[in-house]
């Protein structure tokens, strides 16, 4: 088990921090980047260890247990964790579960939990595997590291389909091994529901040991000086109106102009799952639309004409442009899914932009579409619906949808190629799950759509098989609920293979 020590992380961190650069979560997630970055020499240089857990062929060495394993590890001068115990009881099971919990802040390294095995390693090899974890062991995972901090103040967020996120500001707090000092409070209801005021002493934690969240207030702290929130009526970017759509949790700002939204839409537009224009991250689009020579979607085919006010910015060279111009005139071939993804409109992600491409063929034919025509789609509900029927009956997204005719994007959906051999998958709605090996989620669900599948994101009653990786949770644990089959991704290879 490689693993990054909690003082190599802090060093990695002001690093980051030195150079400008985004600091890593935690040192889990640092160690894993660092481990797959193909520079070898980023991984040697982030201070990285190793701790060693098999020893292969033991029985045949005379080594009988787990623990005289580790032993004989150590001796030879292999990095072991020697902060083991073999239990006899359950008793001592749970003593040896509360000691390290105890003791867990103190340790060098960051843990989650212990992990509980035979220590008979005849009875290990009898015991085996099932399909995706060992029998013979078993992970105790520790509740989340809760602490109170005070809650300084409450601000809003406008994303780019216009939702008002609040947003807690914190007094700094280390929170399982980073510092802490804000967490999104989603929405006006968990501000109610957990009462949380201005001013509280609140209790915090990491989500998955990963995100930020709040999750109560410390009412008994509290002195007559906390302040009620009262969430805001109008946009903080630009004044517009806010309001909440009946049976919504969210506010969204009334305005489509609003500028937080405009440079949203575009960071969205132009990113790997839309639009992909290479050459247009987040820090090009807002240096551009700072220097307002890019302003709207429609402004992104005519960059051409603005080529030596953007040679004068800093960061553009004649190369670096022409390169960027290839990119975009190659964006125009992209699929109707992902343009239709690409526009953001509230409630469309990728799974439901494909379907509607597909049923409709157009995008004149889904801007003429009725509510009902909408909904009828596989997997498209009243409420994505009725989302987009308003996005399409506005004036301004109309004339959007023309400049990028005229701009020459593609407004057409290629029909699907009907699998010319025999497939397994033909016809089923597969839903994919945990982590594979053999090749990335998106590769496997193209490969299943090439094969003929409907791959879907959720369990149902009409899913007709989940394929799994390695730690695969709720969506197997349903799968098996409801009786629907499951396949292991080493499965699914080879019979994708057999057909490919």
């Amino acid at each position: 088990e490689v693993y990054m020590p909690k003082v190599s992380f802090e060093r990695l961190n002001e690093v980051q921090t030195t150079l400008h650069l985004p600091l890593f979560a935690n040192p889990r997630n640092a160690a894993a980047g660092s481990i797959r970055n193909l520079d070898t020499s980023v991984a040697a240089s982030r201070n990285l260890e190793i701790f060693l857990y098999w020893y292969q062929n033991a029985l045949e060495h005379g080594i009988n247990t787990q623990a005289r394993a580790l032993e004989a590890m150590h001796a030879m001068g292999f990095p072991v964790n020697m902060d083991f115990a073999v239990c006899d009881t359950v008793d001592e099971l749970w003593a040896f579960i509360e000691k390290t919990r105890e003791k867990r802040s103190s340790l060098p390294y960051e843990i989650d939990g212990v992990v509980i095995k035979v220590n008979s390693l005849e009875q290990e090899e009898a015991l085996g595997l099932n399909a995706k974890t060992p029998r013979y062991a078993i992970a105790y995972k520790y509740p989340a590291q809760e602490v109170q901090t005070r809650l300084d103040d409450i601000f809003l967020t406008i994303g780019r389909t216009g939702v008002a996120t609040p947003n807690a500001v914190l007094t700094p707090v280390r929170v399982a091994g980073t510092l802490v000092s804000a967490a999104s409070l989603h929405n006006e209801d968990l501000i109610r529901d957990r009462d949380l005021r201005i001013g509280d002493t609140v209790i915090i934690r990491k989500a998955g040991d990963i995100i930020p969240e709040v999750i109560a207030s410390v009412k008994e702290r509290r002195d007559g000086t906390q302040v009620p929130y009262v969430f805001p009526g109008t946009c903080p970017v630009c004044g517009s109106e806010l309001i909440r759509l009946p049976e919504e949790a969210d506010h969204f700002c009334t305005n489509p102009d609003c500028p937080a939204q405009v440079l949203g839409s575009l960071i969205h537009f132009v990113s790997r799952e839309a639009m992909n224009i290479d050459g247009l991250g987040e820090k090009k689009v807002r240096q551009l639309h700072e220097a307002h020579l890019l302003d709207t979607i429609q402004d992104i085919y005519h960059l051409a004409e603005k080529r030596e006010e953007i040679l004068a910015l800093h960061g553009w060279s004649d190369k670096g442009f022409d390169k960027l111009l290839a990119n975009i005139d190659g964006s125009r071939q992209r699929s109707l899914a992902d343009l239709l993804f690409g526009l953001g409109i509230r409630l469309v992600g990728r799974k439901a932009a494909g379907l509607l491409a597909d049923a409709f063929g157009s995008m004149d034919a889904i801007m003429a579409a009725t509510k009902e025509e909408l909904a009828a789609v596989k997997y498209i509900g009243g409420t994505t619906a009725e989302s987009l029927t308003t996005w399409f009956a506005q004036p301004a997204n109309q004339g959007l949808i023309q400049s990028l005719k005229e701009a020459g994007l593609n407004m057409v959906q290629a029909p699907k190629e009907v699998p010319s051999v025999s497939s397994p998958f033909a016809g089923k709605t597969v839903v994919l799950t945990g982590t594979l090996s053999g090749m990335s989620r998106n590769e496997a669900k193209a490969l299943l759509e090439s094969l003929g599948a409907a791959v879907a994101g959720s369990v149902s009653k009409k899913t007709d098989l989940v394929i799994y990786g390695d730690k695969a949770g709720s969506k197997l644990a349903k799968a098996q609920e409801l009786g629907v089959a499951t396949m292991p991704e080493a499965e699914f290879l080879q019979e994708a293979g057999h057909v490919a």
